[in-house]
């Protein structure tokens, strides 16, 4: 088992959100405005404890913010017995919130990568998609950095990332076009260098974001 070596400081600089949180009490002071705001009695039976379970419930959808996806894949593996093939982890169920009207988007994330030297287990690969998820996002950035950590702390010969999402700001509000799927990928090193590597991945998931085959303009 090892430890990668040092990182580039931008890697965790990019990662920290730096901000004044307010108080649990402000928070749910904030729900109780929002109540009001939506035309309701934030004292009234069924609303009384909503503030408090909101509160609650975003500590749940936004705990990404807490968490450091460069510091889960840390500990791997070399013992691999010469294993260079890929690693693919498909399906991958994700949560997340759009930031720009904070409601779901739900979907799935397949991902992949080449070994160089070392492996990481399969578990960690699915949390920090789930760190990067748990945070206010646009479906293009979480692609984007779920890959990008990848390749900078394991350092394989490539990494690919697919995401499949439905996104509410668009179902359920505005243009409301319920079951379109939105696509990204992000493709680095062989998965974006090869054709062949790359089309591999693809077959191997389905064949999910072949109309972005060609990476991550």
């Amino acid at each position: 088992m090892a430890k990668t070596g040092s990182l580039p400081s931008f890697v965790k600089a990019n990662d920290e959100i730096k901000t004044q949180r307010p108080s649990r009490e402000e928070a749910e002071a904030a729900v109780r405005t929002l109540i009001r705001w939506a035309g309701d009695d934030p004292e009234r039976e069924g609303l009384v404890g909503t503030p408090d379970r909101v509160v609650r419930s975003y500590e749940e959808f936004f705990a990404g913010y807490d968490e450091d996806p460069v510091g889960m894949l840390e500990r791997t593996f070399e013992e691999t017995d010469g294993y260079d093939e890929m690693v693919v982890l498909r399906d991958i169920r994700l949560e997340s919130h759009c930031e720009h009207h904070m409601v779901p988007i739900i979907g799935k994330a397949h991902v992949a990568y080449l070994p160089g030297k070392r492996v990481v287990g399969i578990s960690k690969l699915a949390r920090v998609i789930e760190v990067y998820a748990k945070r206010l996002q646009i479906q293009e950035k979480l692609t984007a950095q779920v890959a990008n950590t990848l390749q900078t702390v394991l350092q394989p010969r490539g990494v690919a990332v697919v995401i499949e999402a439905a996104h509410q700001c668009m179902t359920t509000r505005g243009i409301r076009k319920p079951g379109v799927t939105m696509v990204t990928s992000r493709m680095l090193g062989a998965f974006r260098d090869d054709p062949r590597t790359r089309a591999e991945f693809l077959a191997m998931i389905g064949g999910a974001g072949q109309r972005r085959s060609g990476g991550d303009d």
